[in-house]
């Protein structure tokens, strides 16, 4: 029988405070952000320090929350923040786009190479080996809350989301019974939030981290990262469900997670060949 994925969204509660799993794992993953900044930035002729570390974070999940909601909101919900505009202030919901994100910490990594007198690629190649470790704490947030689930598959590793379920009135007390008694086994589906877990988190922020770890020429880290996440997601999305209010943009295959991850692996594709032929300095 699938496993059904049934977590109660709210961790814990002080009060009427609810604290949310979707917080903490960006939580989590900022603290990660901050570990691993500190450690390169100890390292020796790092040129940089763990105060700086400290400073950026404060810019860079400014940059992650903002832009990641406002990309949500102009990518994939605007109608409905149109009838509803509270709906951009619901983040414990979810929501979060990692391309408006990604250009969020961008426009931060701008602004603080402009603050610390840095080149801005000084900056983004030596950050953005610490973003992957996020990308996976909040993909298994979008798992724990049951969100952004996969297309339906009989693959054994299929599992069960109760709000992927088409009834109305939606009850899930009823659809848990109907679990139980296998009414639900072919709308198992597949459990995309891990793979993009896998993919974008934890293989990404290895095979950066290691690639980074060898001095590069200025851009190629950023332009590597790039492609990495690009390429990932456009693979996951052959898996995950598209946006009901969007479906597929193009015939059966091509998705609102593809198109916007195109232009990321064209402009990482630019920044390595022009990184190859050292026409931007090597740091």
């Amino acid at each position: 029988m699938p496993y059904y994925v049934n977590f109660d969204p709210v961790a814990f509660s002080l009060g009427p405070l609810k604290i949310h799993w979707y917080g903490i794992m960006y939580l989590v993953g900022f603290i990660c952000f901050w570990l691993l900044g500190s450690y390169r930035a100890g390292r020796p002729n790092s040129g940089w320090k763990k105060e700086e570390v400290s400073d950026f974070l404060f810019y860079g999940a400014l940059g992650v929350i903002l832009g990641g909601r406002l990309g949500y909101i102009l990518f994939y919900d605007f109608a409905n923040v149109i009838d509803d505009p509270l709906r951009i202030l619901q983040i414990w919901k979810g929501g979060m786009s990692f391309h408006g994100g990604f250009l969020g910490v961008l426009v931060a990594m701008l602004w603080f190479a402009r603050k610390t007198g840095r080149r801005f690629f000084q900056v983004s190649d030596f950050f953005i080996p610490m973003i992957a470790p996020g990308l996976f704490f909040g993909r298994v947030g979008n798992f724990i809350g049951g969100e952004l689930w996969g297309r339906v598959s009989d693959a054994p590793w299929a599992m069960i989301f109760p709000r992927s379920i088409d009834v109305r009135p939606w009850n899930p007390e009823v659809i848990y019974q109907q679990y139980l008694a296998g009414q639900l086994n072919d709308q198992a589906r597949h459990p995309s939030q891990l793979y993009e877990a896998l993919l974008e988190g934890l293989l990404l922020f290895v095979i950066v981290w290691v690639y980074s770890s060898k001095p590069r020429p200025a851009m190629a880290v950023t332009g590597f990262f790039m492609i990495g996440y690009g390429a990932f997601r456009s693979l996951v999305e052959h898996y995950r469900e598209p946006d009901a209010d969007k479906g597929f943009l193009l015939g059966d295959w091509l998705t609102m997670g593809q198109l916007l991850s195109f232009p990321l692996i064209a402009a990482g594709l630019v920044m390595m060949i022009l990184a190859s032929r050292k026409r931007v300095a090597v740091d």
